[in-house]
C-alpha cells in the first residue's frame, strides 16, 4: 500500500479547514509553499515517498506513541500533560524584560542556551516591518531579542527548520506553538529523510496558545484600523479585560476580543493542547501577575536548563500561586473538552477523532462528560 501524500493532505487537511499553517510540509518540498497565511500547492507531486502527510499535526497522530518517545512514559490524560515542575519566572535582565511580552523567560532561556553552547542557533519568529510574523534562524543574543513579544498570527515556523541544509550539524533550539510542536514530535519519532538531522534539535520551548489568527484576514483588518508603521506590540490582557490591545507610538488602540475572534483559524477549534504538552519547557503569562511568566518544565533537559539559569542568576523564580495553577488547569481542560466536542460533531463518531489516535472512547467520554 502506498504511503499517503500530497493528494490526501489536500483532501483531508488543506481543503477541510484543518491546516494549522505550521510549516511542517513546506520548506523542503518543491510542490508546497507558504503564502499569505496558507499552504499553496504548486504542482502535482511525483515524489515516491512523500513526507508532507506524515508530519502534519492534523493527520493520524498516535498520542501514546509520541509521549513514549518524548517522555518515555504514557500520555497523561490530564489538563497539562507531563509536568515535572511548575513555577513563575522572569528575566533578571531589565533590557530583556522591557522588550518581552511578559517576563522574558523564553528570550532569557534561549540566549543562555546559546551562550552555554547547548544550542548553536535558534528558530523563532519576529515581526516584519508590516507586522507580519516571520520565522527565522537566530545566531546571537541580539538576534534572539528580535523575537521577543507575541504576534498572535499563525506562522509556519517549521518551514524554517525544513530549509536548513541536510548536511548541517548545528544544534538547534525552537520556540513554537502546540500544533507546531506536535508536528516536530512526529518528526522526532520518525526522522525525516533528506533534511537536516532532527536529532540536532536539542531544546524545544513551547508557548501557551488558545488560538492563532489567520494571517491574510487579520492583517487586512489591522491595515484598515491602524497605521502599522506605528505599531509596537500586541497584547491580550487577562480576564476580565476581554479586549485585544495594540500598542502604538502615539497611544493604545483596543478592540473587543469577540471582534478579534472572527479571525481565529478554523483548525484551532479542533486543537486539544493549550500548553504545548510535548515541549521541554512550556511558557505563558502568569495571569494577574504583571511581568512574570508561568513555566511548566516537562523534561530532564528542561530542568537542567532552568536550574543552571537560576544558579547563574539570569532567571528569577517563584512558586506559582495555587489559584493561578488551578485556573490554568481549568482553561487547558476546557480547551480539550471543546476541541473533542467539535471533533465529534465534525465526524459524528466518538471513535473517529480525525487526527488523534491512541485515545480510547472511554477517555473521550471522560472529557466530554466532565
Amino acid at each position: 500500500m502506498n504511503a499517503k501524500g500530497l493528494r490526501e493532505l489536500q483532501e483531508e487537511v488543506l481543503e477541510t479547514g484543518l491546516c494549522a499553517y505550521c510549516g511542517a510540509c513546506a520548506g523542503a518540498c518543491p510542490y508546497l509553499v507558504s503564502y499569505k497565511g496558507r499552504i499553496v500547492i504548486l504542482d502535482n507531486c511525483t515524489i515516491p515517498e512523500p513526507q508532507c502527510y506524515r508530519y502534519c499535526p492534523r493527520t493520524d497522530t498516535d498520542i501514546e506513541a509520541v509521549s513514549q518517545h518524548i517522555f518515555s512514559e504514557a500520555y497523561g490524560y490530564n489538563e497539562l500533560g507531563t509536568v515535572k515542575r511548575v513555577l513563575m519566572a522572569r528575566s533578571t535582565d531589565q533590557h530583556i524584560r522591557e522588550r518581552a511580552q511578559y517576563g522574558g523567560a523564553v528570550t532569557t532561556l534561549l540566549s543562555f542556551a546559546l551562550a552555554e553552547g547547548l544550542i548553536d542557533n535558534a528558530i523563532l519568529t519576529k515581526m516584519s516591518l508590516d507586522k507580519l510574523p516571520i520565522a527565522f534562524l537566530a545566531r546571537s543574543k541580539k538576534e534572539i531579542l528580535q523575537g521577543a513579544g507575541s504576534n498572535f498570527i499563525a506562522c509556519p515556523v517549521l518551514e524554517a527548520l525544513n530549509q536548513i541544509p541536510e548536511d548541517s550539524t548545528d544544534t538547534l533550539g525552537i520556540v513554537a506553538t502546540p500544533c507546531q510542536i506536535l508536528a516536530l514530535s512526529k518528526m522526532k519519532k520518525n526522522p525525516p529523510q533528506n533534511r537536516a538531522d532532527i536529532a540536532n534539535v536539542n531544546l524545544v520551548i513551547g508557548l501557551f496558545c488558545t488560538w492563532a489568527l489567520c494571517l491574510d484576514t487579520f492583517h487586512g483588518f489591522l491595515k484598515e484600523n491602524c497605521d502599522l508603521s506605528q505599531v509596537i506590540k500586541f497584547d491580550i490582557p487577562p480576564p476580565p479585560a476581554n479586549r485585544f490591545d495594540i500598542y502604538t507610538k502615539s497611544g493604545n488602540i483596543s478592540f473587543p476580543l469577540e471582534q478579534i475572534r472572527e479571525f481565529i483559524m478554523t483548525t484551532c477549534n479542533y486543537c486539544l493542547d493549550m500548553t504545548a504538552e510535548f515541549a521541554d519547557i512550556s511558557v505563558g503569562s502568569a495571569e494577574g501577575i504583571e511581568g512574570w511568566n508561568t513555566v511548566l518544565v516537562r523534561t530532564d533537559a528542561g530542568i537542567e536548563l532552568i536550574d543552571l539559569a537560576i544558579a547563574r542568576g539570569i532567571l528569577e523564580t517563584r512558586d506559582l500561586p495555587d489559584q493561578n495553577l488551578a485556573h490554568l488547569k481549568t482553561a487547558a481542560l476546557n480547551k480539550k473538552k471543546t476541541a473533542l466536542k467539535n471533533i465529534v460533531e465534525k465526524t459524528g463518531n466518538k471513535k473517529d477523532l480525525i487526527y488523534v489516535r491512541g485515545v480510547s472512547e472511554d477517555i473521550a467520554d471522560k472529557f466530554l462528560d466532565n
